[in-house]
């Protein structure tokens, strides 16, 4: 079963932690990276998912108000999923991205964007550097996104010590594509997907 919590100093992630390093998810690897980094912002919270009580992924989101203005937050920072701990195979391709059928679509932008004030604006970074999965972000998943209307690519700044395209994310259209097709979790979607023994 999976589950999405709000980080807390009384979750264990060490072993998480370990296998993040292992994976080279070095902006996961230890609570300094995953959660420390963001607490000099005005806002912030990191998430952490859960697949059978075993911690595979997280997400950070926080506000971004020193970079796009008033009211906005970066979401899907500090992205990270095992993928071959969830219960299906998740290859990251084309398809996959435009139906959401993946973790991060699933999970872990919706935590981030469920937890905006109201009228906030969302925003997405990428950039070119191999660390994690910010390749996949920049070449694939943004362009595909823009393409069917959920982001839109801003501009390019310099942030965090690289330099990164900020994409802005529509949340009402996001949800619209994401319940167009099969919500993790759901039942039936158990019932199809995930073997008992």
């Amino acid at each position: 079963m999976f589950k999405i919590v709000p980080w807390s100093e009384d979750l264990d992630l060490s072993s998480f932690y370990k296998d993040a390093e292992e994976r080279g998810f070095t902006n996961n690897a230890s609570q300094h990276m995953l959660v420390d980094c963001f607490r000099k912002e005005n806002k912030w919270q990191t998430w952490i998912l859960y697949y059978n009580n075993e911690a595979i992924g997280s997400v950070a989101a926080h506000s971004f108000d020193d970079v796009m203005g008033p009211n906005t937050f970066r979401v899907a920072a500090r992205t990270c999923v095992f993928t071959d701990k969830l219960p299906q195979v998740s290859l990251r391709t084309k398809n996959q991205i435009i139906t959401h059928q993946h973790a991060t679509s699933q999970f872990l932008i919706p935590a981030c964007l469920d937890w905006l004030p109201d009228g906030a604006r969302a925003f997405i970074t990428s950039n070119e550097l191999e660390a994690g999965t910010q390749r996949l972000v920049h070449r694939i998943f943004g362009p595909a996104m823009e393409k069917s209307g959920q982001m839109k690519r801003v501009k390019e700044v310099f942030y965090r010590g690289a330099n990164q395209t900020v994409w802005e994310i529509f949340p009402d259209r996001f949800y619209e594509e994401l319940n167009k097709y099969p919500r993790w979790g759901s039942q039936k979607w158990l019932d199809e997907h995930v073997e008992y023994a």
